[in-house]
């Protein structure tokens, strides 16, 4: 008979929490982790993929860094899902961050799932999962987990940061925090802090969570439960945000599914509503209910301006290239947000250029086939290779 496991996403999913099938880099008590809260973490992993070879003079590493519920398997397949990496469009062989040329690394954040530290993993003081005694991380905390991945990796300066939404709020905090360390930067569809407006999405979703009896005040690990249907609630919840009217429109419309006529009923009459519920349905077989509380709870906490003094003081002095980007119909982290960003680096003089991409499909824009983000990107990558004195594909430079 078959091994059901093999298959089973909710086995592979908690497999991956402690065990991934990705690498991993373990840190003991010498190397341990001081978060903002004050806690300290010790011992704890950080699981990655690399993608590329990193070249004799360790000068070609590009971090990618993922969004909210994305993950390390960002140009290869997903080990729960099964499905292609995250971001295969934008990293892999001839693609504009080309892994012929370039190291690209990308771990899993700290508080994650999929294999870093996280409420999901195993204390090693209790033999139990960590559940809430996890202390609550924060986008800087992140940061400083992927920094010491860098040491472990023997890398002592990044070629470029890149990273959309949460993933774009790292590269902010990577090139305040190590300036000396980031030679290029690429923040998408991001900001400098998270709005109220987004604090306010994240909050529907964590009470849609906690509202769940399954969830067990987060100790639903211990209880052999799973609460799939606050976490699946607040996934539809927080995928509307990432698409844009027009996009929801074109793709649904008011579209019956599978139905000629109303049911006047409450079961999913309208395609959006099938969708919505198929994404709900499958988030929940990747994705921990805690983690999801955690990463959340890091974007809110996210504002460079309250930590630095202000956001023009937070890239006072930084040598770093910056190439920000925003969508015109994203209305999670509109354009303002990134012209805020732009703002303060011109203040402090740094390096940057900026563009607004014409593009009906909302804040998941960064996510998709969009070609001018791609030529962009392409081209900033290579004219920052230049600069550094790294071969471009084709032997330039």
């Amino acid at each position: 008979m078959a091994d059901e496991s093999a298959t089973d996403p909710i086995t592979a999913a908690y497999r991956e929490v402690d065990t991934p099938s990705s690498q991993v880099a373990v840190f003991g008590d010498r190397e341990a982790l001081t978060l903002d809260s004050g806690a300290v973490l010790s011992p704890w992993q950080i699981a990655f993929e690399t993608y590329g070879t990193l070249n004799a003079d360790k000068s070609n590493a590009v971090l990618i860094c993922h969004a909210l519920t994305g993950d390390q398997y960002v140009a290869s397949t997903n080990p729960v899902t099964g499905k292609p990496g995250w971001w295969s469009l934008m990293v892999g062989p001839g693609r504009p961050i080309d892994t012929d040329k370039y190291f690209v690394i990308c771990s899993n954040v700290l508080g994650g799932c999929l294999g870093t530290t996280g409420p999901a993993s195993i204390d090693p003081k209790t033999s139990k999962p960590y559940g809430l005694d996890l202390s609550v991380v924060t986008i800087a905390d992140m940061v400083r987990a992927q920094a010491q991945l860098v040491d472990h990796l023997g890398i002592e300066t990044l070629f470029a940061v890149v990273g959309g939404s949460m993933g774009g709020m790292q590269v902010l905090q990577w090139a305040a925090t190590y300036p000396e360390r980031v030679f290029a930067a690429i923040p998408i569809a991001t900001g400098a802090r998270h709005s109220s407006q987004n604090i306010a999405f994240h909050e529907v979703g964590r009470q849609a969570i906690m509202a769940d009896p399954e969830w067990c005040a987060g100790e639903y690990f211990s209880q052999g439960r799973r609460p799939t249907k606050g976490l699946s609630v607040a996934r539809m919840a927080a995928h509307i945000t990432y698409m844009s009217d027009e996009s929801l429109h074109q793709k649904f419309g008011r579209n019956l599914q599978d139905r000629e006529s109303l049911t006047f009923g409450f079961d999913a009459d309208f395609q959006i509503e099938s969708y919505l519920r198929h994404q709900g349905m499958t988030f929940v077989d990747r994705f921990d209910a805690n983690s999801y509380l955690y990463v959340t709870r890091a974007m809110d906490y996210f504002d460079l301006a309250a930590e630095f003094g202000s956001l023009s003081l937070a890239f006072k002095g930084s040598k770093t290239r910056f190439c920000v980007m925003s969508f015109t119909t994203d209305w999670l982290f509109p354009t303002t947000e990134s012209r805020s960003v732009v703002k303060a680096l011109n203040a402090a003089a740094a390096n940057v250029s900026f563009v607004e991409i014409a593009c009906d499909r909302g804040h998941d824009s960064f996510l998709l086939d969009v070609p001018e983000m791609f030529s962009t990107i392409r081209g900033f990558v290579t004219g920052a290779a230049k600069a550094r004195g790294i071969p471009v594909p084709g032997g330039e430079g």
